[in-house]
């Protein structure tokens, strides 16, 4: 059974905590740091405005430079796309919750918040698995790679991974907001995730964490397995390349590609894959932070400062706008 915020040993919570109706969820996010809440909102915002600009940057780039209309940067800024709606789902609540403590949420808005944030998920799982087989087949199948990633391809991969999370999101979301919540509603979290959401359910959930572990296989493991295969395809064709170069311009196609896929499944997984660990709520916070506001702002930057062709057309860019400005 989850621990009741007035149990012994679990903290105390603040005066204002009970100020919202009994039907709204109140977020606490750093309660237990009051005098940094200005810090950190001013700082989180910062971040969020970077990671709507580089994003939304690459947005742009990739739908409008001639040279960037590969499938890889097709998928690249779906991916971009994926990265904002993270931000525009989870930062504004998080200021919120930082500038106006005490402020509830209702149960449509908090279910809303976390069909969004399973759906953004899923969605990003499915992009970064299509991305790696893109790069297999670039590198194991090149003669092809025209004739296999085709533009309606690309189009039906990237509707997938929009649409796919939804039905399982959908349906987890309605399941969890079916169960009772014991006492007040107030959730030591910045967000209406699935693990500080149970930590108030006063029934047994055993069938649903079960459930949740079997979808987060099949969406998050399932599909890193798939990109783990397509890189030890890769290296194996690459150490079979008989010139240096080729080999690290093979190599130096995919490393951005990594380092996101590292980023996000070494935060995701720690909170996703075991819903009611018994990890601290602010150990729960730096990670969820990770992924949902520290990533999206990464993305972008790896991707621009180690691609020489997004570096290119970013240049061009601007001596374009610098042109259309000289009389």
């Amino acid at each position: 059974m989850p621990v009741a915020l007035g149990s012994p040993g679990a903290p105390a919570a603040p005066p204002w905590a009970n100020q919202s109706s009994g039907r709204e969820f109140v977020p606490l996010g750093s309660a237990h740091v009051p005098a940094l809440r200005p810090l950190l909102a001013a700082l989180f915002l910062a971040v969020f405005l970077l990671a709507l600009l580089g994003n939304a940057l690459v947005v742009l780039l990739t739908a409008l430079d001639p040279a960037l209309r590969a499938p890889v940067y097709f998928l690249l800024r779906h991916l971009a796309l994926v990265e904002i709606c993270f931000s525009l789902d989870i930062v504004p609540r998080l200021l919120v919750t930082l500038l106006r403590p005490g402020r509830g949420v209702s149960p449509a808005g908090c279910a809303l918040q976390l069909l969004l944030l399973l759906s953004c998920v899923t969605s990003e799982c499915f992009l970064l698995t299509a991305m790696a087989w893109d790069r297999y087949v670039a590198i194991c199948r090149p003669l092809r790679y025209g004739a296999i990633v085709s533009p309606r391809l690309c189009r039906l991969l990237a509707a997938t991974c929009w649409l796919g999370g939804v039905p399982v999101s959908l349906v987890f979301t309605i399941w969890l907001f079916h169960f009772p919540f014991c006492g007040p509603r107030v959730i030591r979290h910045f967000l209406c995730d699935v693990s500080p959401l149970l930590s108030l359910v006063c029934v047994d959930t055993r069938v649903f964490e079960a459930n949740v572990l079997v979808a987060t296989v099949m969406i998050m493991i399932v599909p890193f397995c798939l990109i783990v295969a397509s890189y030890t395809k890769i290296l194996a064709t690459v150490l079979q390349m008989p010139s240096a170069t080729g080999c690290h311009k093979a190599l130096s196609t995919c490393a951005s590609h990594l380092m996101v896929v590292v980023l996000f499944y070494g935060t995701t997984g720690v909170i996703h894959l075991r819903p009611k660990a018994s990890y601290s709520p602010e150990s729960k916070q730096v990670v969820s932070l990770s992924y949902t506001l520290v990533t999206p702002m990464l993305n972008p930057l790896i991707y621009s400062l180690r691609n020489k062709e997004v570096k290119a057309a970013l240049g061009r860019v601007c001596v374009q706008r610098r042109g259309s400005h000289i009389p």
